[in-house]
């Protein structure tokens, strides 16, 4: 059974083109899917709709805060300014929630607002998938509206610099990560306007903006997949000068303007989420009753220190304000006894948050070693406030970067 599954699923991803269906020589997109009722599906979209709601609403709030409450939150000082920079109506373009969807109840783990991966995955193979098993895709008809609101957001970037002309757009990420490259020359394609690639190593910064190695002024760049917190620490290997921090400038000065949208970035942060739930304890009357019920229901006790936990016996979890990937979180009993953590530390030196473990749910899924059972967890896709695609994540108890990508399909009664 192993070698036949293997080779079919191996030969069934091989026909998408420009697809990653192993990562890091390891399967990574499985031939197996989930089926998941039309009212499960509903209640996801709407879980997204409604915590969108209070992220926006929180964005004024943030960037009235002072430096000092910002800098509590976890943002790094040198973006003080950049988040605070509303370039575009809209908050964040392509946003993905990470939820736990289990027994009934939907939590929210975290929201990836700057730089959310898995896009190519459920707007595009999931459908594929899909039509394999024979069955309905809960995603049919998202990549329209995808391409749509990227569209919508490169024009309404491009206006806001008030230029004349036609504007120069440019797509960038690392070019030598298979996934970042190839998920960014998807959006490029669907986005549907005219425009270039530029690997992030081929950017120009000149005094005057941001250029093309042909020397093109860029005015509109998109860098789905390269996360500001990076872009901060970024230097010139030969003139050792701080080049992320001058590109940020930049965007200030309306010399370039760049998708996700600073704002994007200002939501990011998981202290922000201490910061939506403190409010909420306090019963602020910053949100409605309603907006209310919504954290209840769907936030998960989240603070900037564990004295919580600790005091009342619980379970819970420390991530890094600013982490990806399941990267330095770890899983501590309320005695602080580590439960489970990742071995990997990148972020060590990022601000943690606490927040109080929810167990995700266990399913048997099918890989090419065989039957396994994996932990789920939810991603779902918001687009400009919209409610987008839905997908799975399978792996580890910490949901980390050797998760799979299980699809799911529509259970039709």
């Amino acid at each position: 059974m192993t070698a036949s599954h293997r080779e079919k699923r191996n030969s069934f991803y091989q026909s998408i083109p420009e697809f990653w269906h192993d990562l890091y020589d390891m399967e990574y997109s499985l031939l197996d899917i989930k089926m998941e009722s039309r009212d499960t599906i509903s209640a996801i979209h709407e879980a997204s709709r409604r915590v969108y709601t209070i992220y926006q609403k929180s964005a004024d709030l943030l960037r009235e805060l002072e430096d000092e409450t910002l800098l509590e939150l976890g943002f790094p000082k040198e973006s003080l300014a950049y988040i605070r920079f509303k370039s575009i109506p809209q908050e964040c373009i392509v946003g993905r929630f990470d939820f736990v969807v289990s027994g009934g109840e939907i939590k929210l783990l975290e929201f990836n607002s700057d730089t959310p991966t898995f896009i190519k995955e459920l707007y595009h193979v999931n459908e594929k998938v899909c039509q394999y098993f024979g069955c309905s895709n809960p995603n049919e008809g998202f990549e329209t509206g995808l391409a749509k609101e990227l569209k919508r957001a490169l024009l309404s970037s491009w206006k806001s610099l008030q230029r004349e002309g036609e504007p120069k757009i440019v797509f960038t990420s690392h070019q030598d990560h298979e996934e970042d490259h190839l998920t960014t020359k998807y959006l490029q394609k669907l986005s549907g306007v005219p425009s270039e690639y530029v690997g992030l190593d081929q950017l120009q910064i000149r005094e005057s903006g941001l250029y093309t190695p042909q020397g093109e002024r860029i005015d509109v760049l998109y860098r789905p997949t390269y996360p500001i917190e990076h872009l901060i620490d970024d230097r010139d290997p030969l003139t050792e000068e701080y080049v992320g921090l001058d590109l940020m400038q930049m965007v200030l000065e309306k010399k370039v303007a760049i998708l996700n949208p600073p704002s994007a970035f200002l939501l990011q942060s998981k202290g922000v989420q201490a910061l939506i739930w403190g409010l909420h304890e306090a019963c602020s009357s910053f949100y409605t009753d309603e907006e209310h019920q919504w954290i209840e229901q769907y936030f998960l006790p989240t603070y900037l220190d564990s004295d919580h936990f600790e005091k009342n016996g619980i379970t819970y979890v420390q991530k890094p304000a600013f982490g990806r990937e399941g990267d330095t979180v770890k899983i501590m009993e309320a005695t602080g006894k580590i439960l489970l953590e990742d071995k990997k530390e990148t972020y060590k030196q990022t601000l943690p948050v606490y927040q109080q473990f929810i167990p995700l749910p266990v399913s048997a899924i099918k890989t090419d070693e065989g039957i396994k059972d994996a932990s789920l967890m939810v991603g779902s896709f918001i687009i400009n406030g919209t409610a987008g695609a839905i997908g799975i994540r399978a792996g580890n108890a910490i949901t980390d970067n050797e998760s799979y990508f299980l699809p799911v399909g529509l259970q039709e009664k």
